[in-house]
């Protein structure tokens, strides 16, 4: 049976911290420290028990903030680890990193007059959970100290703590308030993101790719003419190439031509596409259906494409919607033909729901639709 969020913070918590904290030195009694986080813990879901426990942080540890900040960093449990790639490894020593969330919100809003100490608390904090949340405050009310730090960090040993800089300057982190102190200038943090561009850890590079994929609708431009900055050179490394083509990943599925022309796909396509077909051509929700088609290369030269699918969906006021299947790249030698096929799940999922109606699709080279053909979805 999966575990639901709340037990992420388990019903004992509340006696872990404490006693965390009183081998820390921070004078409390795990028990009483437990009893102080109400007889309705186990009934709270997973934020309220964050909170709850933040709140008896706050009614525990000293009142002057960088005293208590010492004794929080001093009480925690070893840090997460990282294999070879740089990927996190999970921590054995607290049962899960969610047991940390009332760490961070308690950091979040006690600790903004104190910024020396807040930042040198969620360093520890984001290499055992994430301060990519408790971060924004700071870059709030006091951006330019704040980002002074994450210059900083961004050479720090562990990448745990590179990586903060990256997700807690998004602009649209999920679960988090929109940070709009960057909207009208990204420069700073584009600052940041340059040198973490060539990190060695792959956490960190997909952290960069996602912040820069946020910032599509906000500064399209700049986001293509950094694109093309960092991909300028005799050597680029292919592990920046990969982080770039992930940063605009979404430009390149609405077939953006100068996105696709920073990886040769400007151009319309030589290709021609042939024996297109969908099968069935009536379907019921929960089935699938078979997308298919054959490229030709009539050429006699060597012919390359970025091949994607797209489906325009049927909305619930009868109303389409295209989504776009990452395809792939293609080299056809002169006169070659090869043969492309999807299979699509029409499922109902939490991240799309299905409604009845012809659902057209097509094949997208370089960005140019190709009819396909369509299902109707019954």
């Amino acid at each position: 049976m999966s575990t639901t969020l709340q037990y992420l913070i388990p019903a004992d918590a509340p006696r872990l911290l404490g006693e965390q904290l009183a081998r820390a030195g921070a004078g409390v009694k795990p028990q009483v420290f437990a009893r102080s986080a109400g007889p309705d813990f186990d009934g709270l879901g997973l934020m309220d028990r964050g909170q709850r426990l933040a709140d008896a942080l706050a009614r525990h540890l000293p009142a002057h903030f960088p005293d208590a900040a010492a004794l929080l960093v001093a009480s925690m449990g070893q840090p997460l680890g990282l294999d070879a790639k740089g990927e996190p490894l999970a921590s054995g020593d607290v049962p899960s990193s969610f047991f940390y969330l009332p760490h961070s919100l308690f950091v979040a809003t006690q600790g903004l007059g104190h910024l020396d100490a807040a930042m040198a608390a969620q360093h520890a904090l984001t290499q055992r959970f994430t301060a990519e949340f408790s971060l924004r405050p700071y870059l709030q009310h006091h951006t330019q100290a704040t980002l002074v730090h994450l210059a900083a960090w961004s050479t720090d040993a562990s990448a745990h703590v590179r990586r903060a800089v990256s997700e807690s300057t998004r602009p649209r982190l999920p679960w988090a308030p929109r940070l709009r102190v960057f909207d009208d200038n990204p420069e700073p943090v584009l600052a940041l993101l340059t040198r973490l561009r060539d990190d060695p850890s792959s956490y960190v590079r997909r952290s960069v790719a996602n912040h820069l994929n946020d910032r599509v609708k906000s500064h399209p431009d700049r986001l293509l003419s950094l694109a093309r900055e960092w991909l300028d050179g005799p050597a680029v490394p292919s592990t920046r190439e990969a982080l770039v083509r992930h940063a605009l990943r979404t430009a390149l599925k609405r077939g953006d031509p100068q996105a696709l022309a920073l990886f040769g796909h400007g151009k319309p396509s030589v290709i021609l596409v042939a024996k297109p077909h969908v099968q069935p051509a009536q379907v019921l929700i929960g089935e699938r259906v078979e997308l298919c088609c054959e490229l030709h290369n009539p050429t006699d030269r060597v012919a390359s494409v970025l091949a994607d699918w797209r489906v325009h969906y049927v909305k619930a006021d009868g109303s389409r919607s295209p989504k776009v299947f990452k395809g792939q790249e293609l080299t056809l030698a002169p006169g070659a033909r090869v043969d492309l096929q999807k299979t699509l799940s029409l499922r109902q999922m939490t991240t799309r729901t299905h409604h009845p109606g012809r659902h057209r699709v097509e094949i997208a080279l370089n960005g140019q639709p190709h009819a396909v053909g369509h299902f109707d979805l019954r």
